[in-house]
């Protein structure tokens, strides 16, 4: 017959027993269950993938394969209410007359500490941007070398829509490599730009689903071609 205080011990040794089954059993379940992959550049105020598709571009016309790219590219670089205003780390400008050219310090990521000027659906950098609308802007002017261009959502979308589709710029016909189906090509090539298309530096929460969004939003544009 055994004591009191060995029975005592039993029963402590019995709860710990199933405590730590339990314990195990949930940790195992946490890691065992899929999720988004790790975020660890992402702005904060970025929201995540939701199953509604990025915004229709401000810009009217041109190629369906590319304007779904441009969609794409902003599902993981302003994916907010409000993409052609917002500043990385997730303000909103008022004010698009020209680019903020606001340094604001990155939070997260391999450039944690350092700041950026990033802004609007594209993110672009105050650099970026000058040096883009220099070439491609609608209301461009050779005559100064700073000009400020007009931030405006169509004059964004203007910008790199024509970009995209400058096959000098890049070494490969974009549009045609679309048509192809050769959308992981298009992502890697552009990834040493736009950072978070699965094939950069800062790969975020939604760059797995880029993909299928850029399936899902290009039958919506060519649905709106035809």
């Amino acid at each position: 017959m055994k004591s009191k205080f060995s029975q005592g011990v039993a029963t402590t040794l019995t709860n710990l027993v199933v405590t730590s089954a339990v314990v195990v059993g949930f940790m195992t379940l946490f890691w065992m269950t899929p999720r988004p992959r790790s975020d660890r550049s992402i702005p904060p105020a970025i929201e995540s993938y939701n199953e509604s598709l990025p915004q229709p571009l401000a810009m009217t016309g041109g190629d369906p394969h590319i304007r779904a790219l441009m969609r794409t590219i902003s599902a993981s670089e302003s994916n907010v209410r409000r993409p052609y205003s917002v500043l990385y780390g997730g303000q909103y400008l008022e004010n698009l007359s020209r680019h903020p050219d606001r340094c604001i310090r990155i939070v997260a990521g391999p450039n944690t500490g350092n700041c950026t000027t990033a802004a609007g659906r594209y993110q672009f950098l105050t650099t970026t941007w000058h040096e883009q609308a220099r070439r491609y802007h609608p209301q461009r002017t050779a005559m100064r070398l700073w000009h400020e261009y007009s931030f405006e959502a169509e004059y964004q979308d203007a910008v790199v829509y024509a970009w995209l589709k400058d096959s000098r710029v890049w070494g490969e016909d974009i549009p045609a490599l679309l048509e192809q189906g050769k959308l992981d090509r298009v992502l890697r090539m552009l990834s040493g730009t736009w950072t978070s298309l699965g094939y950069g530096i800062e790969t975020n929460s939604m760059s797995q689903y880029l993909p299928t969004i850029y399936q899902e939003v290009l039958q919506e544009e060519l649905r709106s071609a035809s």
